[in-house]
């Protein structure tokens, strides 16, 4: 048993009652808890961990996603004409043809194309995000439905990708996707709430009992009330409500009724989103330097601040004075160091409190801007997922950006060392929710099943002792849950997940080859695997 109870790291039994842990200690003491009605698991060379918790996971999306035309399974260009024909022809009767799960990297090179698109539907608009969703690909129809032209601006925070015609390509950067997106088919509540439920079981599936909902829209307020009033949210759920850039602090009302009605079951709100910036990939995350050209020369872009700082500061000092929570998408450096420079200045404002604010991705950070999470209270959300040589980071990162930046990708360790608490947010349905291969690529960086590929700057390598306590307790913390969740400690609720192998000693490939078997939520069995739970 593994228990990220750094007094206790590893035990024999735990005892639960009425949801629990009552004890924990050997298998020898732990026999005076068995009383005749009492359910006795075997581990029998199994493991015991704390419930997983994500820091940033997109649940209602990424659910709704499997409704729709879901690309998730495809990696090339063919394979997705394949998927994105076969769901237009097995769903004849609606309008728009919308989905995601894409992977601009895929396409070796430039973006895909509406022509591209048109060759595969060409009778429907198609609207389909990536993976990341900071891009989306529409075909001609969709373009004209919207009346996006050649001469359409670009809306701030946005980019048509253009071609060499000055006619709009076929893919939306940023918030140039509203103006497609706006055109779209609601889902309805009812289509909301079993998204919902399809993405807490999917969740459950993986260990994970806790996680932060990290864009709880309006359009979700109400689907995710209906599923925690009437219990059916098993998943102990901390909402997020967005911050929209296109509005101003007028928002500010809507977001205090939505957090004084959102305490429901097991959700909770307290938290804020913000995007500083967009992607890398796309060269629209926020860089201290500008990113270079195909031949390595500077250009003039550094990327998007979708908030300019003076209006950052304002608005999370705003957030910060009614209590809530600061939760920031900043993954070029210049955006972490002005999420940073907006955290101290409300900070400075409204004093200091328990606001357990946090930065999400970091793909960049500027080493004198590591101390600063740990001076200012802010917890590192990261994802490890992305900590790796894949092609976002070879093919469309790397080439594009100075040394010093590369040099300090995705830096866990350093913001270990510097002080700062890690949480781990895998950003599903972008990336897999699996947390044990995000404890996997956090020691190894690199993906555990290529054993022979180069890893990510390996000097930024989490122990595997590190990477379990981040997706456990440290998000936890950041989940304002860490008192009642997040280890396995007498007096917490039983939050419980048992992998299907002994992982005392294991190495990060072994952990990422391990399975969940069960999963509890104060001691209830919220997933069983089909092999059965232990007996």
């Amino acid at each position: 048993m593994l228990t990220s109870d750094r007094a206790r790291p590893r035990d024999e039994a735990v005892a639960v009652r009425a949801g629990r842990i009552a004890f924990v200690g050997s298998a020898e003491d732990a026999r005076e808890w068995v009383g005749p009605h009492t359910e006795v698991i075997e581990l029998s060379g199994r493991t015991l961990l704390p419930g997983f918790q994500d820091a940033h996971v997109h649940l209602a999306s990424s659910g709704l996603g499997g409704l729709q035309c879901d690309l998730r399974a495809a990696a090339a260009p063919a394979a997705y004409g394949e998927l994105i024909r076969a769901y237009a022809a097995s769903h004849p009767d609606e309008e728009w043809i919308v989905g995601d799960g894409w992977g601009s990297d895929d396409f070796g090179g430039p973006m895909p194309t509406r022509q591209q698109l048109d060759a595969i539907v060409a009778d429907r608009p198609v609207y389909l995000e990536t993976r990341d969703a900071h891009t989306a690909w529409v075909n001609s129809l969709a373009l004209e439905r919207a009346g996006v032209t050649a001469s359409t601006r670009d809306p701030e925070g946005g980019l048509i990708d253009r071609d060499d015609a000055g006619a709009p390509s076929g893919t939306l950067q940023e918030s140039a996707r509203r103006l497609v997106r706006a055109h779209l088919p609601e889902p309805s509540a009812a289509d909301w709430q079993e998204a919902i439920r399809r993405a807490q079981a999917e969740l459950h599936s993986y260990g994970v009992t806790a996680c932060q909902e990290a864009n709880l829209t309006p359009d979700l307020f109400e689907p995710y009330r209906a599923v925690a009033g009437r219990g059916e949210l098993t998943i102990r759920l901390e909402g997020n409500l967005a911050w929209d850039s296109a509005l101003e602090t007028e928002q500010l009302e809507g977001l205090l009724d939505r957090r004084a009605r959102g305490t429901v079951g097991r959700m909770r709100i307290r938290g804020a989103k913000l995007f500083q910036d967009g992607v890398a990939e796309n060269f629209t995350a926020a860089m201290l330097e500008p990113y270079r050209d195909a031949a390595g020369a500077h250009t003039a872009n550094a990327g998007l601040s979708m908030f300019a700082p003076e209006r950052l500061a304002r608005d999370v000092t705003l957030l910060d004075a009614h209590g809530f929570q600061v939760h920031v998408h900043a993954l070029g450096d210049r955006a972490v160091r002005e999420a940073l420079d907006a955290l101290e200045a409300a900070a400075r404002a409204n004093g200091r409190r328990d606001a357990r604010h946090h930065l999400a991705h970091l793909q960049f950070v500027h080493p004198e801007d590591l101390p600063r999470f740990a001076a200012l209270g802010v917890v590192a959300n990261v994802t490890p997922l992305w900590a790796v040589l894949d092609g976002y980071v070879t093919d469309l990162t790397l080439p594009f950006v100075g040394e010093r930046a590369a040099a300090t990708m995705y830096p866990f360790a350093s913001l270990a060392r510097a002080g700062a608490r890690l949480a781990v947010g895998s950003d599903w349905s972008v990336s897999s929710p699996d947390p044990l291969l995000q404890v996997a690529v956090a020691a190894l960086r690199r993906m555990p099943d290529e054993p022979g590929a180069e890893p990510l700057l390996p000097a930024e390598r989490l122990d595997v002792a590190a990477a379990l306590e981040a997706a456990t307790l440290g998000s936890a913390y950041v989940n304002h849950l860490d008192a009642e969740t997040g280890s396995i400690t007498v007096g917490k609720l039983a939050d419980l997940v048992v992998l299907d192998r002994d992982l005392a000693g294991a190495g990060p490939a072994e952990i990422a080859e391990a399975r969940v078997v069960l999963t509890l939520v104060e001691g209830e069995t919220v997933y069983a695997s089909p092999e059965g739970r232990p007996a």
